[in-house]
């Protein structure tokens, strides 16, 4: 054992043993209790930034700790390769996304191998490879056929400049994200996935993931959306609209329905299309609202905007006449695209009716609350305490008895009914861009839309194209979508959509149970050995559309027989994360340039308070911009493989781990790193230490004085608290924690006597042990010193002897009056009685009570003695 502490010798010899012995190697073993620990797999983006290290630290961890209770334990890891970024950086580049992602998987590969993650590589999938995606093809020619994937005309963000549908987040201001080019509103056919036929059980089946954080299930329930109310239809005003017709309407609240003054459709509804024939401004205004957004969220907050169609609909219970107004505030691809306005009772009707001066009609009040039709209070639109009023024979009603009482007569003059509808709509997966799996259907004109047959799969993505910008290269490719139909043999072309990339992450989990299986699209025998993951990792922000699609798709395997389980995750850990100080300089244009926190000087108050930051190229004063997540648009993130190459990834590792638990952000500290590899220092030198005086015999536990057996307790403390922390918590700080306290321990430990020797050889075992999870590479290479012929890679968590918890004598504090006043030892066993008097004999104690009267003495067994005097 070399007396120097040397991370880059020690960390490429473990790797190197781990690598020859294919330590992470692993395969089903019927019998043996089975662990799959699973971090959510990287975009090969080019480099790691410290949000993957943390994660794949965090899921390391676990799965070691799992090996070392004698688990069968998989960690494998992949690449979500396909996506827009390979296209914009190949658009850039002037190469094909294939060779950017390929060339970015090698480097991030090397820097995942440099962290001697217990990964097991001979599983390694990647997305955007035939071999993997074939099977997504292939499922979803069965589901097509099955009527779960369907094609309809859908309203999307269409870019005219990159001739691409853009997601809602990549609309900015009105304009693609890219281009810059003002967003039109289009009707584009696009393939569907009917998740809306599993909205029931993927909300039902939530109450069964005890594993999961609350938070994370009520964002999913809210996503799927489940509600109660009714459809309701009113009849058109054939007078004014020209046409026979009925206007439908799903509300939660038809209990208000007497409350009503007008209904608002959609730009894309047929009364809006037939009032804009004969009318210019409503022509001009629908325009504009295709313009806008189509996310829901962009919806609530928008000014409310609207024109008086001059069409009107029947009132189905009093025959009034209710006018219908386009406005820019209601989605046509959400229920019928028309909602029934009921301004007194909903806020976002009562801005539109406020600003329009349309009637607002009050038919709930509360008790001790006045109604102002001047302005919105939240209790207008609550559901308790409330009773019905100006609303004919419902009056009177609370919220149950008016909704069943006007459901009971809609239902009975088929003019409405009882429903219950969820939020969640249906996915949609078309999209214009090439680098994405391609959607297997071929076009004939005489057969419609075709599958594509099993055994012409997969379609195969070409790799060699650069792509311009221009909307998908694929539609300008005869060579691509020219091909015949499979039923007639007829000229027929090719559908030349990509599928949305969270398919292939959608069921990336179960594919690493068998990945080099070419009879399906897993081996229901390894996917049942080793599913459902027992341990997943990832980000918050991941907490719903990706959770969601992979339970969603997870049903659709078992619905196939491919999987016997109903859930893809047992347990989840959302990561917090890694933030860091940002500085700036504020440019003339108002911008901001930020500068890397490693490239600025820090001044200090003598209390370590940060008082001014300059940067140490000019020595000019900067901003100091407060702490964020490190992101390249801040500047402020730190290179993980500088970090390596200067520390070591155990320092990386140990630092990441023990900075804060992983639930919760982590700030970043250049001197926290340092601090953490000055305790591995100090690991190092004290097993250097022993182990250059030659390895001890065993310990005898019996022949131990009462120091010794001091010692002894504070290594099995610390082996009983790390056990519980990593293993039932995931607290990785506090039990890194308990490895500190135990190496203070054990370096004031006598090592003159042969015993002492022995009990020293015990705690470091035991440090080498309970850090092997965390530190894997400087701990196989003690464990190894200190005498062990296997690796630590193969030892079992060391158990607690509970003999040696047991303590003779108990030292306790002595307060009198809530003051520190001593301590006493006492045996044990002693009884409550014994350790008063025994405090009362304190001469600290008669110093301070002396001429006073005791009146209480408070005793917290093992802890301390307070006596109360006066």
């Amino acid at each position: 054992m070399h007396e120097q502490y040397s991370p880059r010798d020690i960390e490429a010899a473990a790797q190197s043993h781990w690598d020859a012995q294919k330590s992470f190697v692993v395969s089903e073993q019927p019998g043996k209790e089975t662990f799959y620990c699973l971090s959510m797999f990287p975009y090969p983006s080019g480099k790691l930034h410290m949000g993957h290290v943390r994660n794949y630290t965090i899921g390391d961890v676990i799965a070691r700790y799992q090996r070392m209770q004698g688990k069968n334990v998989l960690q494998p890891m992949g690449w979500d390769a396909f996506g827009m970024p390979a296209e914009n950086a190949a658009m850039k580049n002037k190469v094909a996304p294939a060779k950017w992602t390929y060339e970015n998987i090698d480097y991030m590969k090397t820097q995942l191998k440099s962290l001697g993650l217990a990964i097991d590589w001979t599983r390694e999938v990647t997305t955007c490879k035939p071999d993997y995606y074939r099977w997504e093809q292939w499922l979803f020619t069965k589901l097509f056929e099955k009527g779960v994937i369907y094609r309809k005309n859908g309203t999307v963000n269409w870019d005219p400049v990159d001739q691409t549908v853009l997601a809602n987040e990549q609309v900015i201001d009105g304009r693609g994200w890219r281009s810059g080019a003002l967003i039109e509103k289009r009707e584009i056919p696009m393939y569907y996935f009917k998740i809306t036929a599993y909205a029931e059980e993927l909300l039902s089946s939530l109450d069964e993931l005890d594993g999961w954080p609350e938070q994370v299930k009520t964002m999913q329930r809210n996503w799927i959306g489940k509600s109660f109310g009714a459809d309701v239809v009113f009849d058109y005003d054939q007078a004014s609209v020209g046409i026979d017709g009925q206007l439908k309407v799903y509300t939660t609240r038809p209990d208000t329905l007497m409350g009503a003054t007008y209904v608002a459709v959609a730009a894309e509804h047929p009364l809006s299309q037939r009032a804009a024939e004969s009318n210019p401004a409503i022509a001009a205004f629908i325009a504009e609202c295709k313009a806008g957004s189509v996310a829901e969220a962009d919806m609530a907050t928008m000014e409310k905007k609207g024109l008086a169609t001059g069409q009107f609909v029947i009132h189905p219970l009093t025959g009034d006449k209710l006018p219908v107004f386009v406005a820019n505030y209601v989605l046509w691809g959400y229920g019928e695209g028309a909602v029934m306005a009921v301004p007194a009772h909903d806020e976002r009707d009562f801005e539109f009716a406020s600003k329009y001066e349309l009637p607002i009609k009050q038919v709930y009040a509360a008790e001790g609350k006045d109604y102002d039709a001047s302005q919105w209070q939240d209790w207008y639109g609550d559901k308790a305490g409330l009773t019905t009023l100006n609303s004919g024979k419902y009056d009177g009603k609370d919220f149950t008895a008016a909704f069943d009482a006007i459901v009971a007569d809609l239902e009975a003059c088929a003019h409405g009914a009882r429903k219950t509808q969820f939020r969640l709509r249906d996915w949609g997966i078309s999209r214009q861009r090439y680098w994405g799996c391609p959607i297997p259907i071929i076009h004939c004109d005489a057969c419609g839309d075709v599958p594509v047959p099993e055994d012409q799969l997969p379609v195969v993505l070409p790799e060699d194209v650069v792509p311009d910008g221009a909307g998908s290269p694929l539609a300008r490719m005869p060579e691509f979508y020219s091909c015949t139909c499979p039923k007639c043999g007829a000229a027929a072309k090719r559908e030349t959509d990509t599928m949305d990339t969270f398919v292939e992450s959608s069921w990336y989990y179960a594919r690493y149970a068998s990945p080099q299986y070419t009879a399906g699209m897993v081996d229901p025998a390894a996917a049942n050995h080793w599913l459902p993951v027992d341990q997943y990792i990832g980000g918050i922000e991941h907490a719903i559309l990706h959770l969601l699609y992979a339970r969603f798709f997870h049903k659709l395997m078992r619905d196939e027989g491919l999987v016997s389980s109903n859930e893809p995750f047992k347990n989840l850990l959302t990561q917090g994360m890694v933030v860091a100080e940002t500085y700036y300089r504020t440019l003339d244009n108002g911008g901001k340039d930020w500068f890397n926190p490693a490239d600025v000087e820090l001044e200090r108050d003598a209390k370590a308070k940060v008082i001014s930051a300059k940067l140490k190229t000019d020595g000019l004063p900067v901003e100091i911009g407060g702490t964020e997540k490190m992101s390249k648009s801040k500047n402020n993130g730190v290179d993980p493989q500088s970090m390596i190459d200067a520390y070591g990834a155990d320092t990386c590792r140990l630092f990441m781990m023990f900075a804060s638990p992983p639930d919760m952000s982590l700030e970043w500290s250049d001197s926290g790193v340092e601090g953490a590899n000055r305790f591995l220092r100090r690991v190092w030198r004290l097993a250097h230490s022993h182990v250059s005086g030659g390895l001890p015999s065993a310990l005898g536990k019996h022949e131990l004085n009462d120091g010794q057996k001091a010692v002894r307790r504070a290594i099995h403390l610390a082996i009983k608290q790390a056990s519980s922390d990593i293993g039932l918590h995931h607290k990785f700080n506090t039990a890194i924690a308990q490895v500190m306290t135990l190496m203070n321990v054990l370096e004031k430990a006598p090592s003159e006597t042969a015993l002492d020797r022995s009990l020293l050889h015990e705690g470091l075992q035991t440090v080498a042990l309970l850090l092997a999870p965390i530190t894997p590479h400087i701990s196989h290479e003690i464990w190894r010193s200190l005498g062990h012929n296997g690796a630590i890679i193969d030892a079992q968590w060391p158990q607690v002897d509970e003999s040696a918890l047991v303590q003779d004598s108990l030292t306790l504090v002595i307060q009198v009056n809530g003051k520190l006043r001593g301590q006493i030892e006492v045996p044990a066993s002693a009884s409550r009685e014994e350790v008063e008097a025994a405090a009362r004999a304190n001469e600290n104690v008669l110093r301070f009570t002396e001429g006073v009267t005791i009146r209480k003495v408070i005793v917290v067994p093992g802890k301390l003695v307070n006596i109360v005097a006066n």
